[in-house]
């Protein structure tokens, strides 16, 4: 697995900023959408940016590119 090979607490940090993207959401418990967003976090993490804020930072941007993506396709 991923996430084997981060320390705890990138773990954390990975699970609480995925946690604050998603939160609040209409489509935030979307397993797909979950997925694409942590995808973008565990990228940002393998580059060695691990901070709570750096994590949040590229699932928003993550958010972002999905609903611009989206409205290209409607």
């Amino acid at each position: 697995m991923i996430l084997e090979s981060f320390d705890r607490r990138t773990i954390a940090n990975l699970e609480a900023a995925l946690d604050r993207v998603c939160d609040g959401r209409p489509d935030g418990a979307d397993h797909e959408l979950r997925s694409f967003i942590a995808d973008a976090m565990v990228a940002r993490a393998k580059k060695g940016q691990t901070t709570l804020g750096a994590l949040t930072e590229a699932g928003e941007a993550a958010l972002a590119r999905r609903a611009i993506s989206d409205r290209k396709q409607a």
